[in-house]
């Protein structure tokens, strides 16, 4: 009876972290709709994938059904394998009108064997220009990888498989817009970009590839504010509520973000001194 006895206090925690795991991950059905592509993006497996497709007529793509105020959103994608040179997959949280703010994760295709170039971008009221590109530290075709946006008052952070890649602070303290006061869904399209996105145009999508296909799964925004009615309503899914409305990177975290800037940056906008003859940007000098 004893055995049996602690046999069932080790399986109810098991049981009890498969519960939660299953809860986490958001059904594609419930949090998604598809926006356009004519039958080429799909949902899957009873809500639980999602894949996009691309051919030489349409690109396709979804966004979300609630818009968010602050949040920690993650989305498991794989990328288009082989040759995907020409094409985007662009993930990302946008508000609408002409002063729109926006949070990008842009993947650019490339030819067999070349790395894909990870593209983000931070657009406060209508105004872009921060771009930071970088390789990644594997292939994002093989498998699926977690790429996250953490988004509160103080600052945005992006990571990718929990590394954080880039940190945008809230610096309005010195003039610099930040994101804070407009709702934003997340969107997702795969589309042909081949004017410019390999190689700067040079290298075409090879329609003979095609279709190309990405896939997604596990989005969860367990820990973010809906915005409905005009008002925000957070929730969190940690022992701590909302701990991700003030949460900063600790020192681990700051380490490992100044490893990706160093061995897998390719290009950030504030050491583009020639882009910005008047001077660089107000934040780069608070990096």
């Amino acid at each position: 009876m004893a055995s049996s006895s602690s046999s069932l206090s080790l399986l109810i925690p098991l049981l009890l972290s498969l519960y939660i795991v299953s809860c986490s991950a958001g059904n594609f059905n419930q949090d998604f709709q598809i926006t356009w592509g004519d039958g080429r993006a799909k949902i899957l497996n009873n809500g639980n994938l999602l894949t996009l497709s691309l051919d030489k007529a349409s690109g396709s793509g979804f966004q979300s059904k609630n818009e968010y105020l602050f949040g920690k959103i993650d989305m498991q994608l794989k990328l288009v394998p082989g040759n995907s040179a020409g094409t985007v997959t662009a993930y990302y949280l946008s508000s609408k009108g002409s002063t729109w703010d926006e949070i990008d994760f842009e993947f650019l295709g490339n030819l067999s064997g070349d790395p894909y170039i990870l593209h983000t971008n931070v657009f406060s009221q209508g105004k872009g220009n921060r771009e930071q590109q970088f390789y990644l530290w594997f292939d994002p075709t093989a498998d699926f990888h977690t790429y996250s946006i953490l988004w509160n008052p103080q600052r945005i952070v992006f990571s990718v498989d929990g590394t954080p890649i880039r940190e945008f602070k809230n610096l309005e303290s010195i003039g610099v817009p930040f994101p804070k006061s407009q709702p934003m869904r997340i969107y997702s399209s795969l589309w042909n970009a081949d004017d410019w996105a390999t190689r700067g145009g040079l290298i075409k999508t090879d329609w003979s590839k095609a279709p190309f296909t990405a896939s997604y799964r596990n989005f969860n925004a367990n820990n973010a504010c809906v915005w409905n009615g005009g008002k925000s309503s957070c929730k969190s899914s940690s022992r701590s509520p909302n701990a991700w409305l003030s949460q900063q990177l600790d020192s681990t975290g700051q380490q490992r973000l100044r490893w990706v800037q160093k061995n897998y940056m390719i290009y950030n906008y504030c050491a583009d001194k020639k882009r910005f003859p008047q001077g660089l940007p107000l934040e780069c000098n608070h990096a």
